[in-house]
Formats: structure tokens, sequence, C-alpha cells
């Protein structure tokens, strides 16, 4: 379904701006983009396209963290034998990833636990505390979790171990019990009040970075390099979707650098069986849809612990091997998505066809908990309403949900809180459960949720744009200039342009949901390929010879091995907007 097509900004642009783009060494064109998203000084744009590590956040400036870190020196020092329990996900693995390099590089062994994502969930769980206190463990570090499980970190407490907690999570009315906790979303904690903290947007393995990189100072002996592991914090920060700006974007940028070097056995083998070259420079897109999946892959078929083998392999016969498991479950995992997504979608017509439901409630018994998530996302993009999609185990219904930004989906859930056995979550996505025999209610409820909200008549989606570029504009030095602005994401999106009327000249299926199209201008002096991926359907044969505009971001294809420029195409509409 078309989209809105809306400006980034439509703000005039000040005279300034040529004198900017000299002084830079860029184009007026970037300097122009660059200004819409907010970089409105010559410094706030050199800081963005130079982000380097220089530029850091202190460690100690994260709430706790200068407590945090002094704990786990004084730990080891007094020779408490140390674990790291991390989360099942991609931010949890590698948070897990730098925690044991890191102290195994600094000369002291460190256990871990990752529990199983359909045994037992999210967090920390006490029967996972005694198996570790079993083991002789009385330094416990969370990553990525750990900032709600005060019952938990109570019940580690009476077993005798340190707890520290390593979260970006956001924390509820009671902290937990820890000896410590590091958390940059944290505004109160030890007697003082943090205020604008640069590092609220971490992921957990940049709270686990910094967090080693302060004990890095504490430790007894000659500190090491850190650097070493900005690969691991930048594949966790792109696949846990967190702004890729700010301290993010330094971390993200630097560390897609040495993912490109490959100099770790495991990422080298991921890099592989993902089909890139072991030594290509990839970007977030690559890590987002090709690393990242297969390291997910792992904790939502079941087993998180073979991913973690995987990033901590010491060489490439124990790596490949490994990475093969991880990319056939991933490809079990795209089978099983692209089954429950047919059933979501056949299920979600007839609501909205029978019911004229405004908010999704879909449901199989049989649908698999770690990948409901996904599917998820795919309907709400889809059919553009708040989506939850729920599976069930003995007797208990267990769901994740999605949404627009015009519907808050976690308070839209708490205003029926009374309903679950537990819930959590943000703006746009959450995760509940609750009694089986109160699905019925659960779907009226959300329905009329969302009706109060914004009414029960159809949202349209927008779709951000930059300005209108015309084809002739369209050539590798613009290219080479947008890739300063990379790594793409969540807060620095790919810059999406519009085109003025164009042709469509010849189109071309590509496989069963995909098309590629030629396109000329008006004048018929520039011709470019375009490819639209899941749009077969919409962009017919019957469109050859009409005219059209298409918001589109620019690409270099280097199919048999030769550049050519292509767009990528976002939306199309047959009207100028």
């Amino acid at each position: 379904m078309p989209k809105i097509w809306k400006l980034r900004s439509e703000e005039e642009l000040p005279s300034s701006i040529p004198a900017i783009a000299d002084e830079l060494g860029i184009t007026e064109l970037l300097a122009e983009i660059l200004w819409h998203r907010g970089f409105q000084s010559r410094e706030d744009m050199n800081l963005f396209l130079s982000p380097g590590l220089r530029n850091l956040c202190k460690p100690t400036e994260i709430p706790g963290l200068e407590l945090a870190a002094q704990v786990i020196a004084d730990g080891l020092a007094q020779g408490k034998k140390m674990a790291v329990w991390g989360d099942y996900d991609v931010d949890g693995v590698t948070s897990t990833a730098v925690v044991k390099t890191f102290l195994s590089d600094r000369g002291y062994e460190c256990g871990h636990y990752l529990p199983n994502r359909l045994e037992e969930g999210y967090g920390l769980n006490v029967d996972g505390i005694k198996k570790l206190h079993g083991q002789g463990i009385d330094l416990l570090l969370t990553v990525d979790c750990g900032i709600t499980n005060n019952a938990e970190i109570a019940a580690a407490n009476e077993l005798g171990m340190t707890v520290v907690v390593s979260d970006h999570h956001l924390p509820g009315e009671e902290l937990p019990p820890a000896a410590a906790i590091c958390n940059p979303r944290l505004t109160e904690y030890n007697g003082q009040t943090f205020e604008d903290c640069p590092c609220a947007a971490l992921a957990g393995v940049g709270v686990a970075f910094m967090l080693m990189a302060q004990v890095n100072r504490l430790l007894p002996g000659d500190p090491v390099d850190v650097r070493a592991y900005l690969d691991f914090v930048a594949l966790g920060t792109i696949a846990d979707v967190v702004e890729l700006q700010g301290q993010n974007r330094i971390l993200v940028k630097n560390g897609l650098l040495m993912l490109k070097e490959a100099k770790r056995p495991g990422l080298a083998a991921l890099k592989v069986v993902s089909g890139y070259d072991m030594f290509a420079a990839i970007g977030a897109g690559q890590v987002g849809f090709g690393l990242a999946p297969r390291i997910n892959a792992s904790g939502r078929m079941g087993d998180p612990g073979r991913a973690l083998q995987l990033l901590m392999a010491e060489d490439m016969e124990t790596a490949r091997p490994i990475a093969k498991v991880l990319d056939d479950l991933n490809t079990e995992r795209r089978a099983e998505e692209d089954r429950i997504l047919q059933e979501a979608i056949a299920q979600a017509e007839e609501h909205i066809k029978r019911d004229n439901r405004a908010g999704l409630v879909l449901y199989s018994k049989n649908w698999h908990p770690g990948i409901i998530g996904i599917v998820a996302s795919r309907v709400v993009e889809r059919f553009y309403r708040p989506t939850v999609m729920l599976c069930e185990e003995d007797g208990i219904v267990k769901g994740s949900a999605r949404s627009i930004k015009e519907f808050h989906i976690h308070e839209g859930l708490t205003s029926m809180s009374e309903l679950f056995l537990n819930f959590g979550g943000h703006k746009l996505a959450a995760g509940m459960s609750f009694k089986a025999d109160l699905l019925s209610e659960f779907r009226e409820r959300f329905d009329q949720a969302v009706i109060d909200k914004i009414g029960s008549e159809p949202l349209k989606a927008s779709l951000k744009v930059d300005r209108e570029l015309p084809l002739e504009k369209i050539d590798y030095v613009l290219l080479k200039e947008l890739e300063l602005m990379q790594p793409f994401g969540m807060g620095n999106p790919e810059p999406v342009f519009t085109t003025p009327p164009v042709e469509i000249l010849e189109r071309r299926p590509m496989g069963k949901a995909h098309v590629k199209l030629t396109v000329t201008d008006k004048e018929k002096t520039r011709r470019m390929p375009a490819k639209a991926w899941r749009m077969a359907e919409e962009l017919g044969s019957e469109l050859i010879g009409t005219t059209m505009r298409f918001a589109f971001s620019p690409k270099i294809d280097k199919f048999n091995g030769i550049p050519t420029i292509e767009l990528t195409i976002r939306d199309y509409t047959r009207r100028r907007q």
C-alpha cells in the first residue's frame, strides 16, 4: 500500500550552506541533507561525518558504572570465582563475549550462563543462579538483563553471591538489591541524581564494553587495548536496533572497520556463511540482515550457547562447522517464519474483513514463540495496524506485540494489565503472557484500546523523504558521499529521495515476490535500473509505458563484478504528492 510522503524537514536552508560544504570538502547536497537532519553547524556535521573514538564519553559518565567496576575489580582481587549472565539475543551474546574475552585477555577465568529462550525465558531465574552457585560462582555480572530481576538477585544474595547488574533496559520503580548497578537509563542511584547521560541510548553490549574499559583501568598489571572488542560491540548494537547516533555511531562506525578485518575466526566464518567475502567491508544493513539473524537463530530456536562458541572460536577449524550449524538454523527459522507469516496474513485479512479490527490479535497454539515477534513486524508492515501474535503452551498464552508510531503499545497494554501474568515493553514493541481462557477478552479489549486512541478508520503509513532528485543527478560522486553517512539504521535512516515523473520502460520478475524495472526521465536522457523488493504483485507488467513517481535509495550493484548504479524502490505513486 503506497505511503504518504513527507519531507524530513521543511525548514528553509540558510545561506551559509555553500560555505559549510566548502569548509568540510563535501557537496552542497550532502550539507543540505545533514542540515535537514538536525546537524545545523559545521561542528555538528564534522562530528557526524568523522565519529572518532576520541569523542567517546568517559565510562564513568554512565550512572553507577564507577561503583560496578570497583566491585568487579575488588572481587577478582579477592579471588572470587566470576560468571557473566547474558540474554539469549545478539546483544546479550555479544555482551557476554566482550566480558569473557576481556577477562581472559587480562588473565582471569569467567564462566557464563545464557538462558534457553524456550525453557527459561528472558532474564535471570533462580534455578540458573543455583546452578552457578553449585559451580562455586560467587561473583555474578549480568549483561543486557537484570534491572528488573529483583527477586532473583535477592535469592543470589541469600546464597552469598555478589551481584553486579549491567543493563540498558528501563528500570522499574524499585531497583534490584545488587551490590552495584550500572545502567545509562538510571536517573537516581546510590544517592546521586543523573541528568542527560550522553550514553543513554547504548545497547547492552555498549554498556558492557564501557564497564570493561573501566575495569581495565582498575585491575593490576598491564591494561589491554579494549578497542579490540569493538567488532562485538558493532554486531550487538546494530542487532538491537538502537539509535545509531552519538555514542552508538562512534562505536559502530569503528567496530565495522574491525569486522572488515575479520581477525576473529568466528566472525570471519559468520561473514562467509552469510554470503560475504571474509574480508569484505560490510555496513549496518549487511550486519542486520546477514550476520545478526544467524546469531539470533541460535537463541530463537533454543540454545544461544552455540552462537557464543562461534564468537569465541580460536581458529577456523572450530568456527566453520559452528557457523554452518547457525546458517542451517537460520534457514530453518526463515522457513518457519514464512509459514507462520502466511497463516497470520490470512487471519489478519479475515479479522479486518469480518470484524473491521483496528488492532489485530492473531493466535495459533502451535506458532513458534521465538519467531512470532519477527512475524508481527511483517504483519504491521503489511496492514499498518498494531498487531499481537500469540501462541500457547500448557494453558498459558504467550505473545509478542508490534505497533505503529501513532499507538504506544506499552501504554495500551498497561490499561488492561490485570489480564496478564506478566508483560513489558516500550512504545513500539512489547511481550505478554496470560491464561488461555482470557484470549477472547484480550482480543476485544486490545481492539477497543486501539480505537480509543487512534479511531476505527485505518491509518496510512508515512515515509520521510530527504528531497526530490532527478535521475541525471545520481552519480558515483553522490553515492560516495552518501557512504560517509553510514552506518544507517534506527535514528540515522538511509537517505530516501523521490523522482520527478518517470516512465517505466521494462519490467522483469526476480523470484516470486520481487521485480526489476528500467525507468527513464521524461526527456529520455537517462535510463536507470530499479529493484522493488516484495512488490511484484503491486508493480505488474501493465505499468510498462506508464508514468509514475518513486521514492528510492540509490545503490551500487556489483553483480558480475561490474559496479552499476541502481535504485532501490521504497514506495511509488501515480500522482504527484
